[in-house]
C-alpha cells in the first residue's frame, strides 16, 4: 500500500492522503479582498485528489501583505470576499481547506512579481506604505529602512493574528498555517541576522522566539479544539551566523510541547546573502532532522516533484507528509497521476470519473459532497 495515499491526521484534522497544496501567493486581490481569480484558482486545486488545500499568504493586516496585491483577512471586506470565494470551492469538493496567516514585516510594499521586477515601493508612493520590522534593518541595502516594532506595535502584532485566527473559525477553515518563513516578520524576529534588539523580543535564542510563540498561543487559545494550527519555518538562512536547523529544532520542541499540531519544513528567504544548493529534494534533511526530535506530524517541501521521490520521503521516515507547490501549478493532477503510478486510489469529482486512464478505471474515487 502507498503511504502517500494514506491517512494522517494533523490534530484533530484527518487527510486522506498526505499529499498538501502548499500555499503559493497570487498577487491578485483587491485591496486585500478574493476575487474571481481565487475561486478558479482554489477550486481547481480543490479537484486535484491532494489531501489539503492551503490557500496563500493572508496577510494579517494590511501593511503585512507582501505586495499590494496580496490577499488579506484583517477586516469585514477581506473576510466576506474569502467567504465568498470558500463557498464556491465548498460547493464542489469536501476537500479541507487551509489558511496561511502571515505578515511580510520588512519584507512588504513591493510590487507585482510580474511588474518592474517585483521590486520594493518606497513609503508614499502609488501602492507602497511604511513597513515594519524587529529593527531599522533594511532587507537589501537600497530600501527604504523598516520601522522598528515597539511594545505596543509588537502587542498590536499579536492581536491581528489572534483576530484574523477568529475570522478564520468563522469562515469554517479546516486549518491555520502560520507563516514564520521565508523572511518574514515571525522570521525576522527569529534570526540574528535581522533582529537586532536589546529588549526581551531580542538577543538569546529565547527572546527571539517570544514573539513567534506568543503569537502561537493566543491563536491557540482563541480557536476551537476543532482548528488544526501549526506553522511553517525556514529551517535554515542558509547564510553563517543566522537562524539554523539547530534553533530550529528547539524551536520546534518548544511548539510541540505547546500542542502545535504539524510543521511545515522549507527555507531561506530571509537575507540577499544566502547561497541555497537547489536540487531535488533539498529541504528533506531538514524536515528529517526535526522530526526525529518531535511527535507532531512533520511536512516536508522544497522540489518534490515525483510520485517515487515523494513515496519514498515517507517510507525512509524523513516526514509525515510532503507539499507541493510549483509542481501542482504545473500539473493540477498530479495527486491522481501519482496514484497511477503507485497503484493507490485517489478521489475525483463524478463530473470527471469517464477520463480514468486506459488501464486505470479503478484508479478514480467519486468524492463525496461534490456537487453532480
Amino acid at each position: 500500500m502507498s503511504l502517500l495515499f494514506s491517512p494522517i491526521d494533523l490534530g484533530p484534522l484527518r487527510l486522506s492522503n498526505r499529499i498538501l497544496v502548499a500555499p503559493m501567493c497570487q498577487y491578485s486581490s483587491i485591496d486585500g479582498c478574493a476575487c474571481d481569480w481565487h475561486v478558479q484558482h482554489w477550486t481547481n486545486l480543490a479537484l486535484s485528489g491532494a489531501g489539503l488545500l492551503i490557500t496563500e499568504a493572508t496577510a494579517v493586516e494590511a501593511r503585512g501583505r507582501i505586495s499590494w496585491g496580496d490577499l488579506g483577512l484583517y477586516d469585514d471586506a477581506t473576510e466576506a470576499a474569502f467567504a465568498q470565494a470558500l463557498a464556491t470551492v465548498r460547493r464542489w469538493s469536501p476537500m479541507p481547506v487551509g489558511v496561511q496567516l502571515a505578515h511580510a514585516g520588512r519584507k512588504a510594499s513591493t510590487h507585482r512579481p510580474w511588474e518592474h521586477g517585483g521590486g520594493v515601493i518606497a513609503p508614499g508612493a502609488e501602492h507602497g506604505w511604511q513597513v515594519v520590522a524587529p529593527s531599522a534593518m533594511a532587507y537589501a541595502e537600497d530600501q527604504p529602512l523598516p520601522e522598528a516594532l515597539d511594545a505596543a506595535g509588537i502587542a498590536n502584532i499579536v492581536r491581528a493574528f489572534t483576530d484574523s485566527a477568529r475570522r478564520a473559525t468563522r469562515l469554517g477553515l479546516d486549518l491555520i498555517e502560520l507563516h514564520a518563513a521565508h523572511g518574514y516578520l515571525l522570521h525576522q524576529f527569529l534570526s540574528p541576522l535581522s533582529n537586532r534588539r536589546t529588549d526581551g523580543y531580542g538577543g538569546s535564542l529565547v527572546n527571539r522566539m517570544r514573539l513567534l510563540l506568543e503569537v502561537f498561543d493566543a491563536v491557540k487559545a482563541a480557536v476551537p479544539a476543532s482548528m488544526a494550527l501549526g506553522i511553517r519555518i525556514s529551517a535554515t538562512d542558509w547564510v553563517d551566523g543566522g537562524w539554523d536547523l539547530e534553533q530550529s529544532i528547539a524551536l520546534a520542541k518548544v511548539l510541540d510541547a505547546r500542542g502545535c499540531h504539524f510543521i511545515h519544513v522549507s527555507s531561506g528567504g530571509l537575507h540577499p546573502a544566502q547561497r541555497i544548493p537547489v536540487c531535488p529534494g533539498f529541504q528533506v534533511p531538514f524536515a528529517e532532522a526535526i522530526k526525529r526530535e518531535v511527535t507532531m506530524p512533520v511536512v516536508a517541501v522544497g522540489m518534490i516533484t515525483a510520485p517515487q521521490q515523494a513515496e519514498a520521503v515517507l517510507a525512509e521516515g524523513q516526514a509525515d507528509a510532503v507539499g507541493l507547490a510549483r509542481a501542482m501549478l504545473f500539473d493540477p493532477r498530479w495527486p491522481w497521476h501519482a496514484a497511477a503510478a503507485l497503484g493507490a486510489q485517489v478521489a475525483a469529482p463524478p463530473q470527471y470519473m469517464r477520463c480514468a486512464p486506459h488501464g486505470h478505471g479503478d484508479l478514480l474515487l467519486p468524492m463525496t459532497g461534490s456537487a453532480g
